[in-house]
């Protein structure tokens, strides 16, 4: 495919030695090479290229080979398996870790372990697929109260209490919204559930390595919430996935989980690049931070240009179009002016939402903020 005039025009104002500065910056996904600046994917620190996670991948993948060859429990545990869960379980502040090939298997298994068939799971209204999976696997019967609304939950709890007083209750719910941009407040949450005898999951998927004290999540150092569920597929830019919990509860799962006891082990290689990158994290703490700050200021030049202010505080900017060709127009439009985003259009969002997800990252270059709203103000944008 060739090259449109207008992308022509805005790859010949970047020399050489600039394209190679931003390589991290860049996607490769995009119909026009790897040139297009990247404010679609998760890699929020902008780690998957980093040459601590390469090298430490690449020196595995010849010590250990491509792939583990057996589950954890057979032929398929690695020193390196045993060192990321222990240093990854002492950063969060949690007795066990256990790790799984991916986030969708991890969060099968959290739910699995905490409900089943005499549970009753009270679940924000925007969880992930995965988790609404795990639910239904479960046999629980399922509730979803308001997105976010703490009243709502409480008042669901109440409910579920005076109709089955001595049932389990779970509730389920996210540190960071990968659609909203949302985050609850994790502790007047955990307050609640304690207060109704609830257990609680939190899934910190897209909030760990940014949000919370150094980018240890929401839920670092909430002793109540019962489970985090994370994943190493975004700030962390490698592969794969974890819960982390007590002791008691992950030697639960590890005797009963059949999704850690029957699945091939994470790839070697996927956990050296992921014990790389929590150790440059640990080194960096002040990284999440630095990009929630930014963030900010995108919002608030967003909303001096005439759009709303996209939602939450973090790296995530779901940029509210409405109607769905509109938005993909508008997708494509970002595209010829250099900029790779992504549309999300119903069924992952309700009708008449469809929407610009932008996604900040740690090696944006300083002038990203400003193609962008030169784009967005186009007269081609309609």
């Amino acid at each position: 495919m060739s090259t449109p005039p207008a992308r022509r025009r805005q790859l010949r104002t970047w020399s050489p030695a600039r394209k190679q500065e931003l390589v991290q910056a860049v996607s490769t996904d995009s119909d026009y090479g790897p040139e297009l600046l990247d404010l679609a994917s998760n890699d929020y620190l902008s780690l998957c290229r980093h040459p601590s996670l390469i090298a430490a991948a690449e020196a595995q993948l010849r010590c250990s080979g491509v792939g583990a060859g057996g589950s954890r429990l057979v032929s398929g545990s690695r020193p390196v398996h045993d060192q990321l869960e222990s240093e990854l379980a002492q950063w969060l502040g949690r007795e066990k870790v256990l790790l799984f090939p991916s986030g969708f298997q991890a969060n099968l298994a959290a739910v699995k372990a905490l409900a089943n068939r005499h549970t009753t799971v009270v679940a924000d209204r925007l969880i992930h697929h995965s988790l609404l999976v795990g639910v239904q696997a479960s046999g629980a019967r399922l509730r979803r109260f308001v997105h976010n609304d703490l009243e709502s939950l409480e008042r669901l709890l109440l409910h579920c209490r005076s109709e089955h007083p001595d049932a389990r209750l779970l509730v389920i719910t996210e540190s960071l919204f990968s659609m909203e941009g949302t985050s609850p407040r994790v502790h007047e949450l955990a307050t609640i559930c304690e207060r109704h005898g609830a257990s609680l999951l939190l899934d910190e998927a897209h909030a760990l390595g940014v949000l919370g004290e150094e980018g240890r999540g929401l839920g670092f150092g909430e002793r109540r919430v019962t489970m985090l569920s994370g994943t190493f597929g975004k700030a962390f830019g490698s592969g794969g996935a974890f819960l982390a919990c007590n002791g008691e509860l992950g030697e639960q799962l590890l005797q009963e989980s059949g999704a850690f006891r029957y699945t091939t082990a994470l790839a070697p290689p996927l956990a050296a690049a992921a014990l790389a990158a929590l150790e440059l994290m640990r080194n960096n703490p002040d990284w999440g931070q630095t990009l929630v700050q930014r963030s900010n200021t995108w919002r608030d030049r967003l909303v001096e240009a005439g759009w709303a202010r996209p939602t939450g505080s973090g790296p995530i900017l779901p940029l509210l179009v409405g109607e769905d060709q509109q938005c993909l127009n508008l997708q494509r439009h970002l595209e010829l002016s250099g900029l790779f985003t992504a549309a999300i259009r119903p069924p992952t969002v309700p009708e008449g939402s469809a929407r610009l997800r932008l996604v900040l990252h740690r090696l944006l270059p300083d002038e990203t903020l400003e193609s962008l709203l030169r784009a967005l103000s186009d007269d081609r944008v309609s």
